[in-house]
């Protein structure tokens, strides 16, 4: 871990160091002082880059902070009535220590009120986690680290700070994408207060948020959802919750039930991310999900364990459980359309399937890259198996982009103006033609609009005058 000392030059892009600088010399000269605290620093500390900063202000009042930036930064007040202030164009926030009492129940339930007279060890045991609660300041590159956060970086340690955690239930599923994120083991003491703290009705799209951070920008996915597991939360995700237990046929899955084997997939996955957010979202979650029909179809026999059916039976579960945090249409749709298709790569390769079986493949699940993903992640998920046993990614990739159906399916050939160009007249019966062209076309009955018109013909000739 470097030096703290060295973040300016090393993670910060030196223009926004700068203006980092200029707000601690105002806050400076008008009798206060500025500290850097929070997610900038512990990725400082880690050699990570800064994506933010926040900046916690002491010795000011509110009117005496806005009146010192104000001389030379325009302000976003969206934060005001909690004492943030928002330097326009600069990913920088300033605040003031805050005072926070629970009102009600969830995550925004609370009365948040600056305080300027809080020291800073009052307002660090507001912070989360020890990590999160380390300050310095930039201009006399001092620490304060009330809560031994660098220690328990150094030694990769989750801590929450205070009996304040407890208070928002959100910070257990922080806890999990930080656990994630850090590869951090979570302290017995932290795991033992998420035992006691419930879900409280978070708002669904906060929940999903932290699992869109486990997802996009967890190293080790593992870390997170063992905590899950630990600290008893999975039984709020009861999809998950069944994975527990489940048994494998240990010949093909020497790892162990399926949610241990969940666990290694994940992981895996993180080994192989995209630049791409979305595309790792989709698959990100049909990894998570791909198993989870196992628990209702897996028969336990002397000679064997099987699981037929399980990748469509997993399908609505993985509706409802990505459908309890989210209303993305798309997402859910993608995500287990994979699902239902995650063992095709390996039956295709064993089978040499077809041209026009893959070209079907590539008509369902859109993108025939994704699928492979989720099929190596599925994989590679059993060890102490060989690292490198799954040949058909390869040769599943290598024939879909000879067919060019990769990263888009086949386009229909066959359209409605099509239908309409040969006197037919739209109605209930128009989309059933199409998707017989298409089928036709991905069969490779044929592969021209001329030869796709002349099959409508032959088939469908005698009720084109009708309304259909």
């Amino acid at each position: 871990m470097n030096r703290l000392t060295e973040i300016k030059v090393e993670n910060i892009p030196a223009d926004l160091w700068s203006q980092v600088l200029k707000v601690c010399r105002l806050v400076s000269a008008a009798g206060g002082r500025a500290w850097l605290v929070g997610g900038s620093v512990r990725d400082a500390a880690l050699s990570l880059p800064v994506r933010d900063l926040d900046l916690e202000i002491f010795g000011l009042d509110d009117a005496q902070l806005r009146e010192a930036l104000e001389t030379a930064f325009s302000l976003d007040y969206v934060g005001q009535s909690y004492g943030i202030y928002k330097l326009k164009g600069l990913p920088v926030d300033v605040g003031l220590p805050r005072k926070e009492s629970k009102t009600g129940r969830g995550h925004k339930d609370f009365s948040v009120t600056a305080d300027p007279d809080l020291s800073l060890a009052e307002a660090s045991a507001r912070r989360d986690f020890t990590i999160n609660a380390i300050y310095y300041d930039p201009l006399t590159q001092e620490f304060q680290d009330p809560h031994k956060g660098l220690s328990d970086l150094q030694n990769r340690i989750l801590r929450h700070t205070s009996s304040a955690f407890r208070e928002d239930p959100l910070r257990v599923l922080r806890g999990m994408q930080f656990a994630a994120r850090f590869d951090l083991t979570v302290a017995a003491e932290t795991i033992a207060e998420s035992r006691s703290i419930g879900m409280e009705g978070l708002a669904p799209e906060r929940i999903f948020w932290e699992w869109e951070k486990l997802i996009l920008r967890g190293v080790k996915p593992s870390r997170g959802l063992d905590f899950l597991r630990q600290s008893g939360w999975i039984q709020f995700f009861p999809e998950l919750d069944a994975l527990q237990g489940c048994v494998q046929d240990p010949h093909w899955h020497p790892e162990g039930d399926v949610w241990t084997h969940t666990l290694h997939c994940m992981d895996s996955f993180a080994s192989d991310r995209l630049t791409d957010p979305w595309e790792d979202l989709v698959v990100g979650f049909a990894v998570l999900c791909h198993d989870l029909g196992k628990p209702e179809t897996t028969v336990v026999t002397p000679e064997k364990i099987t699981s037929h059916g399980h990748d469509n039976v997993g399908v609505p579960l993985t509706q409802a459980f990505l459908g309890r945090m989210t209303n993305q249409y798309d997402l859910i749709k993608d995500v287990a359309i994979l699902v239902a298709e995650h063992m095709k790569p390996a039956i295709f390769f064993r089978d040499k399937s077809s041209d026009a079986a893959i070209r079907r493949l590539a008509a369902r699940v859109g993108r025939i890259d994704r699928l492979v993903r989720v099929a190596r992640a599925d994989m590679l998920g059993r060890p102490p198996l060989p690292d490198d046993p799954f040949p058909a990614g390869p040769w599943l990739l290598a024939q879909a982009q000879r067919l060019d159906v990769c990263l888009k399916p086949t386009p229909r050939l066959i359209q409605g103006r099509h239908l309409m160009a040969l006197g037919f007249q739209p109605g209930p019966k128009f989309g059933s033609i199409l998707d017989r062209c298409y089928q036709a076309q991905l069969d490779g009955e044929f592969s021209t609009v001329s030869e796709g018109q002349d099959l409508v013909i032959r088939e469908f000739g005698d009720i084109r005058d009708t309304e259909i």
